[in-house]
């Protein structure tokens, strides 16, 4: 292992040691609440290089000097460096009919309010759009989902709604021809949502951790898939907490395929898989 190490260094434009590592791992913690395991290594070393050549800088003790004198720009590039984005059209599809019944018991009392707590870059949000399109029979359905994520750079992809034409082609040809245009000329080879999508949407920088959010419930729904599994089982239970006051008595979170919350077992209750209600004792703390 020592020799593997070894091997590694000396191929690296930078020198990187463990101290760095270590300081890096509690820099995000404290920052963004996101655990990094030691398997990571080599991922931040990666990302991080890449700053260091933006920054001019020659050494990861001088970047990292850098970004404590909160360098908020740079701060910001930090994060969404270490920050993974991976996600897709109506991913976990076993979701949506769930949220489209759920939905569909409430959508004669009040306008529709969801909130998709970790966007990216936005395949989530515009599934859950293209879900309330198809359960209210219009484009313009009185529905109004809120789009958060850390990363500015994958909102900026989000709020624009322009993807490549491989981020489509596992969806069915008629969900192609009524939610994307395709792109032409220097477009080609893209697609884009419909403005109709867009404007059921917001898109707003959020970090979970956060001590106060500027969110008004109540959400019918709130999906949190795939990000409560870089935080801590203590951080994920604050943050858990935090979504309480903000749904409906009867509201759903839907969580990614490898999570779990039996932890905060006082806050929610498993309903199917991957999907929770409130628990008895926490309906009474929302809206």
């Amino acid at each position: 292992m020592a020799e593997s190490n070894k091997n590694t260094e000396q191929t690296r434009e930078f020198h990187f040691t463990v101290k760095d590592f270590d300081r890096i791992r509690k820099l995000i913690y404290d920052h963004a609440g996101i655990s990094l395991n030691q398997s990571k290594e080599d991922m931040v070393y990666s990302r991080l290089a890449r700053r260091l050549r933006a920054t001019g800088l020659q050494t990861f003790d001088q970047y990292l000097a850098f970004l404590e004198t909160n360098d908020a720009a740079e701060w910001e590039a930090f994060t969404n460096s270490l920050t993974t984005n991976l996600t897709s059209f109506f991913r976990e599809p076993h979701h949506f009919p769930i949220l489209t019944e759920h939905i569909q018991q409430h959508k004669n009392t009040h306008p529709i309010m969801l909130w998709c707590s970790a966007s990216s870059t936005g395949e989530e949000p515009y599934s859950m759009a293209m879900t309330m399109v198809d359960l209210f029979g219009s484009y313009t359905p009185p529905v109004k989902i809120l789009a958060t994520d850390l990363d500015t750079n994958v909102l900026a992809i989000a709020r624009e709604g322009v993807y490549p034409l491989d981020r489509i082609e596992k969806l069915p040809e008629d969900t192609v021809k009524r939610f994307f245009l395709k792109g032409t000329g220097t477009q080609a080879g893209h697609v884009k949502v419909r403005q109709e999508l867009r404007d059921m949407i917001t898109f707003r920088q959020i970090n979970l951790l956060a001590p106060t959010w500027s969110i008004r419930g109540p959400f019918d729904a709130i999906f949190c898939r795939n990000v409560m599994i870089y935080f801590d089982k203590q951080t994920q239970y604050n943050i858990l907490e935090k979504f309480v006051p903000l749904m409906q008595p009867d509201g759903l979170l839907f969580a990614g395929h490898s999570e779990s919350f039996y932890h905060a077992a006082n806050l929610f209750k498993l309903r199917s898989k991957t999907v929770y209600e409130l628990a008895a004792n926490a309906q009474h703390k929302t809206r």
